[in-house]
């Protein structure tokens, strides 16, 4: 996919800079720059630990539960 970034001079400058240092385009550095972002956007483990917590079902019967229907079909 083509795309078209409007940039502040600014953030354009170090961008630039940035390539020059690393021996990047401008795509590849802002590809790394969005696949970056992206994977910081994923919710991690830690972040699901104790989701269900506040909900009234145990947890062990809930698995059992949904397994069973697995033998139903």
């Amino acid at each position: 996919m083509r795309t078209i970034v409007d940039l502040p001079d600014p953030e354009r400058a170090q961008l630039d800079a940035l390539c020059r240092q690393r021996g990047l385009s401008r795509a590849e550095a802002l590809r790394q720059a969005l696949r970056l972002w992206l994977a910081q956007q994923q919710p991690g483990h830690s972040a699901m630990f104790g989701l269900w917590r506040d909900r009234p079902e145990d947890g062990v019967a809930l698995q059992q539960a949904l397994r069973a229907e697995w033998s139903e079909r």
